[in-house]
């Protein structure tokens, strides 16, 4: 991946920056890094650039297209890179062209930070009563009146980049006022959805893994409800079943003892009629009795 920021000073590019190179394992190009490097070092071009860089100037485009053609050309930069605060100006716009294409090498995009300006001033007062009170020297270019310079040289001279990259559709704007992560996250979203960043090797197996473990987690969570609503469903439907089988056995006990009721009168009454014909046929065995008994009488 090889990327622009462009913004306007103290818009986070430098922040945004370093968060793209420690997530994708890019480098970071910052001319302003290489150049204040320089003038700590105390070179000769490093000397010459403090004096313009304090006035709010800027560094020739002849010393900043070299130290970018040998920085590209290093080991760690073959992955890819992103430049910070290159180019400011249309004609050294076309002169990263022409040094990218001789190198045969792609830009894949340039985000622009947006931002208000007076929030800008305002930033940059903060950041310097902080360094002081830190007891650190604060650097020449991140005053309030070296902000203002700069500010104007922007918009005069870098601001006609967002037209320029614009015509080759390689200019995504991002709203810098958010808060420094959601700047990060709209970066990454914008160009992950061009296809210029990739997640990192060591985080696809993670998050897949936790994708199927979720997963795993919802189907045993989808497939025990539709299971215990049928085992609920059973049982109810088991109920009824229940209590019509106690009801029938009830009722059948019912009918044995009211088969038992009714046979007890009966057999009395049985026994009643035996008894009273047994009576009948005694009575008359007594009668014929009497009468062969007084007809021998009448005889004698």
């Amino acid at each position: 991946m090889r990327l622009i920021l462009l913004g306007p000073p103290g818009s986070g590019k430098g922040t945004q920056a370093q968060r793209l190179v420690h997530r994708h394992g890019i480098v970071q190009l910052s001319t302003g890094e290489m150049l204040r490097a320089a003038v700590a070092s105390g070179t000769p071009i490093g000397l010459q650039a403090k004096e313009i860089m304090a006035n709010g100037g800027l560094v020739p485009d002849e010393v900043v297209v070299g130290i970018i053609a040998d920085r590209i050309d290093e080991p760690d930069a073959k992955k890819g890179f992103i430049l910070d605060g290159f180019p400011r100006t249309v004609p050294q716009a076309e002169a990263l062209d022409e040094l990218l294409k001789k190198k045969h090498l792609k830009l894949d995009a340039v985000v622009e930070l947006r931002v208000n300006e007076s929030a800008l001033l305002a930033r940059v007062e903060k950041r310097a009563e902080e360094t002081r009170a830190r007891g650190e020297e604060v650097r020449l270019d991140d005053t309030p009146e070296v902000l203002t310079k700069r500010l104007a040289q922007y918009r005069s001279m870098t601001e006609p980049l967002i037209h320029y990259y614009s015509e080759r559709r390689k200019l995504l704007t991002v709203d810098g006022m958010m808060t420094i992560e959601h700047v990060t996250r709209e970066i990454n979203r914008i160009l992950t959805a061009l296809g210029a960043l990739e997640p990192k090797e060591h985080e696809e197996p993670k998050a897949a893994s936790r994708a199927a473990k979720k997963a795993s987690k919802a189907a045993k969570k989808t497939s025990k409800k539709p299971a215990k609503k049928a085992a609920e469903s059973a049982k109810k439907a088991a109920r009824p079943a229940g209590k019509a089988a106690k009801a029938a056995s009830k009722a059948k006990g019912a009918g044995k003892g009211a088969k038992k009721a009714a046979k007890k009168p009966a057999k009395k009454a049985a026994k009643k009629a035996a008894g009273a014909a047994n009576a009948r046929k005694g009575a008359k065995v007594v009668k014929k009795a009497a009468k062969k008994l007084t007809k021998k009488r009448a005889k004698r």
